[in-house]
This record gives C-alpha cells, structure tokens and sequence, in this order.
C-alpha cells in the first residue's frame, strides 16, 4: 500500500507558518524538532491524514518560490464536510479569499491564500 504522506510547502519563517497554520486555521503541529539551522516541522488540520512540512527557504530560489510553488495555480487542496462552516470560520480569522464560493459539478469550492502567497482550495465534494 502507498499512500502521500506529506507535501512540503516553502515559508519564509518556520514560526510565521505555525502562527498561522496553527494559530489561525487551528492545525495541529505534529513535529517542531531542531536539526542545527533547519527544523523538522509538520503540521495537519485536526484528522488530517496528509501533513505539511513548512520548509524555511534558505537559498535565493527557494525564497523566488514562496508563494509560487505551483507557478501561479491552485496547489493544495483543503476538503471539508461543511464547507459553510469551514468558510466562515476562515473569514473571521482574517483568512483572504480570492473569489466568493461557487458550485461546480464537483462541489462547493472557493480558492483562498495563506499569508506567503500559496492559493488553496477550501471544498466541500458533492456526494454521490
């Protein structure tokens, strides 16, 4: 059996990336662990079964890359089962969303950012 386990995401400050990935949307921090000038940090929303590991850039092409990791597009992709919810609790904590939500054939979707520029999905899917 294979399965992702982890996605790593470029910051420009390891303590930034938990104040908000953490502090603001409510993550869990899973691993902070010193390793000399770099630390080992995952985070994950409560029940995630993918983390993300805040990789402080530390050379001049991985700071061009915060927050165009993906060259411009959508990325990471946060799936809720209640997506009005989710929504309204982002917004209240000064999470900036692009674009107003919108159904697609696919289900309740609305792009959003982090403070460093990385669009995400905010999705609720249609059950079939």
């Amino acid at each position: 059996m294979q399965f992702v386990s982890a996605v790593s995401l470029v910051v420009p400050d390891y303590d930034a990336a938990i104040a908000f990935y953490c502090g603001v949307l409510g993550w869990d921090l899973l691993e902070d662990i010193p390793q000399g000038q770099k630390r080992w940090v995952t985070v994950a929303p409560p029940g995630g079964q993918c983390r993300l590991v805040l990789a402080r850039a530390d050379s001049p092409e991985q700071e061009a890359a915060i927050g165009n990791q993906t060259g411009g597009r959508v990325g990471f992709f946060l799936t809720t089962d209640d997506f009005a919810r989710d929504h309204a609790a982002m917004l209240a904590a000064g999470v900036t969303f692009r674009e107003p939500p919108r159904h697609e054939s696919y289900g309740i979707v609305a792009v959003w950012e982090d403070p460093f520029g990385n669009a995400w999905d905010l999705i609720e899917p249609k059950i079939a």
